[in-house]
């Protein structure tokens, strides 16, 4: 396997205020700063088709699945050669801010990565990571970078029990602490109080026009527990329909081949989608 995480201090973000360690590997870091390279110029007056235009020069990067789960304790993981679907939106925001910002340094970027990943952009262990997507929408709402717009599409609001990670205990390793465990219960009794609002499959083509590129895509589940099964960024291609620009769990990043509309219809126990627009 490629990817070999080491743990490395950078002692320069001390200054910074910041004292997080960061899991990188020598690759990711020249793949950061090539990336830099990569993206110089990709700034648009419409900050959805910078998340596109950033987001396309991922197309190709392997999807490797549980990239954050490093070691026994929770690090700032840097990895840009293997992504998941939450890594891929993650690390797309990111770099597009960087761009918006003017910024081109490693400390900045990993400070968006944390801001864009973690509960009220802190890491605090284990549990402070937002695990859930909706509470990923929610809470990066409430710090600015987006607005959950699945209420102006049409959507409708329901409450639905969040418990898989507990009630999966044995499929994380970090709940194995019972510290780590009882956080995360307390995240799902905070997502069990609040209501998710989403756009039901049904109703997606006749507001898919409201629908813009850039847009985060979050799908929607029935599966017990769940709330968000994959997520990516919407794309509307020359053939005017929106599709998904995801790191696919059948390989890679790519674009979807069907509109949204008729690649949701082949996820197994889709229910619709969430919609969040970057500020």
């Amino acid at each position: 396997m490629r990817f070999i995480s080491i743990i490395i201090l950078f002692f320069g973000l001390v200054n910074l205020g910041y004292t997080q360690q960061i899991t990188c590997s020598a690759e990711d870091k020249q793949a950061f700063e090539d990336k830099i390279i990569e993206i110089d110029g990709l700034l648009e007056k419409d900050f959805g088709q910078t998340l596109v235009a950033v987001g396309k020069t991922f197309l190709g990067t392997p999807y490797v699945a549980k990239t954050l789960e490093i070691g026994e304790s929770e690090t700032l993981v840097v990895n840009l050669h293997g992504l998941d679907c939450t890594t891929y939106v993650e690390n797309v925001l990111a770099f597009s801010l960087l761009l918006r910002k003017g910024e081109s340094d490693f400390n900045s970027f990993v400070k968006e990565l944390e801001t864009i990943r973690y509960k009220n952009g802190k890491l605090d262990g284990y549990a402070s990571r937002l695990h859930y997507f909706s509470e990923w929408i929610a809470n990066n709402e409430e710090k600015g970078l987006l607005k959950d717009i699945s209420s102006e599409l049409g959507g409708v609001e329901i409450t639905k029990e969040i418990n898989f990670m507990s009630s999966h205990r044995d499929l994380y390793p970090h709940l194995i602490n019972d510290e780590n465990y009882e956080k995360i219960q307390a995240s799902e009794n905070y997502l069990n109080n609040e209501s998710i609002c989403f756009l039901p499959q049904d109703q997606i083509v006749a507001n898919e026009h409201l629908i813009k590129s850039g847009d985060v895509i979050a799908l929607t589940t029935s599966i017990d527990g769940l709330d968000i099964t994959h997520t990516g960024i919407a794309l509307r291609e020359k053939d005017g329909r929106i599709h998904l620009l995801h790191a696919s769990s059948s390989g890679e990043v790519k674009i979807s081949g069907l509109p949204l509309v008729d690649y949701l219809k082949k996820v197994n126990k889709n229910t619709g989608i969430m919609v969040a627009r970057v500020n």
